[in-house]
């Protein structure tokens, strides 16, 4: 197959400005969002573009985040193509919403920034926010720089109306949304063929061919449509990864469901997701150096889980550690460690690795080389012996 890659521009970006110069390029039809840091820099920024008549955008000022969410599923309900953008307290204000949205099948896409979650009151980067909404019935996506955090913007819209499902894509707190990289920029023109015009296929506004949105759904049908929503997840990863195989040949930066660093040949292997990926590298690489066989599992779609490939890339390793930016209080590790440990026990491909679970980063503390050093230099002494001392541990934690 031949690949035409597209000229981008050259622009020193943060996440949250790449997110919003997506969202011009795409000229949505309606954004409903409220500021709340740090993700206001994104509709701040995209609000100016709207002013400035940038845009053809109805930008929507709403007084919460409640009413964020509930505009845009009336806006893509009447058929619009919609985006909004939240964090943390935000996010937790959307809640009924949230499933409200994903319940009717509507392919809104929220540009979402990751912060802890009070109290105590903090503003800084962890993932406890969008982990709180796994169940919701939104695709998940996790950027691991500000590059990926276009791109995924941009993917976002294509994947959520094929999926005929929200997308909620990530990037870390201010560690992504408020640090200034390169990013390679599309041309308008190339993101807008890119995600082609949208007609839903039933709206509000269709009197030929009327339809019901949030109608009562009792006894008698409830169960199917909740196993309907089951079986659009199950669809999804398929999309997610063509979606992901046309931007390669767009850009030359092809995304699936993960990425593997130096993992086929590994023995032992972090997996994470978010800007952390970037530290982890540079430790594998010492590794490496050193004569380990180091790899890294850099998540990037967490809903739906990628069971099946998840368990098979970590196949032959001896020892996984999985790093979890959140807690799942009351529960066996964190929500990622979670949903592996579970994959891997039911998975058909021989001996499982041991898996431990490493919880770091709350609050936006710094995740350092060191850290995740112990980390890798942990997995070393479990594949060695096949004993694990501590199932769950915690890295940079004071003591």
């Amino acid at each position: 197959m031949t690949v035409k890659i597209t000229k981008p521009t050259i622009m020193a970006l943060d996440g949250a400005k790449a997110t919003a110069e997506a969202m011009r390029q795409m000229n949505p039809d309606v954004v409903a969002a409220y500021p709340i840091t740090p993700q206001t820099e994104i509709v701040q920024t995209f609000s100016q573009f709207v002013a400035d008549g940038i845009v053809d955008t109805e930008f929507v000022p709403v007084e919460s985040e409640h009413a964020a969410m509930s505009a845009c599923v009336g806006a893509a309900a009447a058929g619009a193509r919609v985006q909004t953008a939240t964090t943390s307290a935000g996010m937790a204000l959307m809640w009924e919403v949230l499933y409200i949205a994903a319940s009717l099948r509507l392919p809104i896409v929220m540009h979402f920034v990751n912060r802890a979650l009070s109290a105590p009151l903090n503003i800084h980067c962890d993932h406890s926010d969008s982990m709180g909404a796994r169940d919701a019935g939104w695709i998940h996506l996790f950027a691991e720089n500000a590059q990926e955090a276009y791109d995924n913007a941009i993917q976002s819209v294509r994947i959520a109306e094929a999926a005929r499902l929200p997308v909620l894509h990530t990037q870390d707190g201010f560690i992504i949304s408020h640090g200034v990289e390169r990013v390679e920029v599309l041309p308008d023109e190339a993101v807008r063929e890119f995600i082609g015009e949208y007609k839903a296929e039933r709206t509000l506004l269709d009197t030929q061919n009327p339809a019901s949105f949030g109608i009562l759904d009792l006894q008698d049908y409830y169960f199917e449509h909740k196993r309907q929503q089951v079986e659009a997840m199950d669809k999804a990863p398929a999309i997610i990864q063509q979606v992901g195989q046309a931007y390669g040949q767009l850009t030359g930066r092809r995304y699936g469901l993960f990425d593997g660093y130096k993992l086929d040949d590994a023995d032992i292997a972090v997996l994470v997701l978010g800007s952390t990926a970037g530290t982890a590298k540079g430790v594998v690489d010492n590794l490496r150096a050193q004569g380990v066989k180091a790899g890294l599992l850099k998540l990037r779609v967490f809903r739906p889980f990628p069971v099946h490939e998840i368990t098979a890339a970590l196949k032959g390793k001896k020892a996984v550690a999985v790093l979890d930016r959140s807690i799942s209080f009351g529960g066996q590790g964190g929500p990622v460690f979670i949903e592996t440990s579970a994959a891997l026990f039911h998975a058909n491909t021989g001996p499982s690795p041991k898996v431990v679970n490493y919880i770091y980063g709350l609050g936006g503390r710094d995740v350092t080389p060191a850290q995740i050093r112990q980390a890798f230099d942990d997995l070393r002494q479990i594949a060695a012996t096949g004993q694990i001392k501590s199932l769950i541990g915690y890295l940079g934690l004071r003591d």
